[in-house]
């Protein structure tokens, strides 16, 4: 197949790339290597600014990379709106032109967009999710943020809506998303698809061990600086930072702001334990990738994506509720009974190849992509 990928979130597509071209397909990855995580693309297409002269050197050079994307067997979108920096007015009729050009156009449900956040903020069918938890509302500038760009900016509205209706199909790679899709008038053309890791380690970057770092267990947490609250990220060093000082010769935190995708494994791959986030029911690419690499997820794990999966047996994931006390909790019953993490970090590392293997998971999209040929 010739496969055209475009956008990028948490190397979700440069994942798939990888393991599509081990497959022996033709792939073009298209992004801005999601900002300055810095993700590998074979084409980067970055808006500095939105100032007139940055606005104009991206228009340039998108509109002399899309002379390339005509004649694809499958064309995949990372969302309906930010797979080009672009109003969404104007990425339509890129969209447009794409489903004209190519044989196949698919839609990632694969992060926020009206259709996620219509279901998790206005139906509310989970216990919990970035919007409420069973206790309070979750309130903060990006919630608000999302509820007024995806539910009442009228291009972004229309977008969603006109490229759902009109794709060849959509992909959602987390529970909350298939249930958000699946729910709508387009649960027949959406399947759920997990989120592709590669499993095999790179040559300079060997899987952690599964007895743990010496002296200390080390915890380890990303952050990104204008998006603390948005993951829960805030409440979560919080708590650990509080049991540092309650357990100095038991444990340590680590943390890593804003840094480029590669130093970013380098600096985790140095610890035993990821705290991720806290209102999904289900692991990000940013857990699996630790899972696979050796450590213990502190993240979303409940039951309903384990019986997505068809998982009845293992349970790697420490689950966390969106509470402060939960997660005191089991950060806790870790740091007391160390002995149970060289077991969590082996089935980490099993569930990973079992659900997650980028090249298992290219053949899925394969079989999609080709249904009804």
């Amino acid at each position: 197949m010739r496969i055209l990928l475009l956008g990028e979130y948490s190397n979700l597509h440069n994942s798939l790339a990888t393991a599509l071209r081990a497959l022996g397909h033709e792939v073009r990855l298209v992004s801005d290597g999601d900002d300055w995580k810095s993700y590998k693309q074979d084409v980067c297409l970055r808006r500095r600014s939105t100032s007139k002269w940055d606005t104009l050197r991206y228009l340039i050079a998108l509109n002399k990379e899309m002379r390339h994307w005509r004649g694809y067997d499958v064309v995949q979108l990372i969302n309906p709106v930010h797979f080009v920096d672009l109003k969404a007015e104007r990425g339509i009729r890129i969209y447009d032109f794409l489903k004209k050009h190519n044989r196949k156009v698919f839609l990632g449900a694969f992060g926020d967009d009206y259709y996620y956040i219509h279901n998790s903020y206005v139906d509310r069918p989970l216990r919990y999710c970035d919007f409420y938890t069973p206790t309070h509302e979750v309130t903060h500038a990006w919630n608000q943020s999302n509820i007024d760009n995806w539910l009442h900016n009228p291009g972004m509205v229309r977008s969603c809506q006109h490229i759902a209706q009109t794709c060849d199909g959509i992909i959602a790679a987390l529970y909350e998303y298939y249930v958000a899709y699946t729910s709508s008038e387009w649960s027949k053309k959406t399947c759920f698809i997990p989120l592709p890791i590669a499993t095999a380690p790179s040559p300079d970057l060997a899987s952690s061990p599964l007895s743990l770092s010496p002296n200390k267990i080390r915890f380890f947490i990303g952050i990104q600086r204008l998006r603390t609250q948005l993951k829960g990220t805030d409440i979560l060093l919080r708590v650990a930072r509080e049991l540092e000082e309650r357990y100095p010769t038991r444990m340590e935190v680590v943390t890593a702001e804003n840094l480029p995708f590669d130093e970013y494994l380098k600096q985790m791959a140095s610890c035993d334990i990821l705290l991720d986030q806290i209102y999904s029911y289900t692991p990000s690419m940013n857990a699996l990738q630790a899972m696979a690499m050796g450590l213990v997820a502190v993240s979303g794990g409940e039951e309903e994506q384990y019986e997505l999966l068809g998982e009845q047996e293992l349970r790697p994931i420490v689950n966390i509720l969106p509470d402060a006390d939960d997660i005191r909790t089991k950060l806790e019953d870790l740091i007391l009974h160390p002995e149970r993490i060289p077991l969590l970090k082996a089935q980490g590392i099993a569930y990973v190849r079992r659900h997650h293997d980028a090249k298992q998971i290219a053949q899925q999209y394969l079989s999609t992509w080709g249904k009804g040929e």
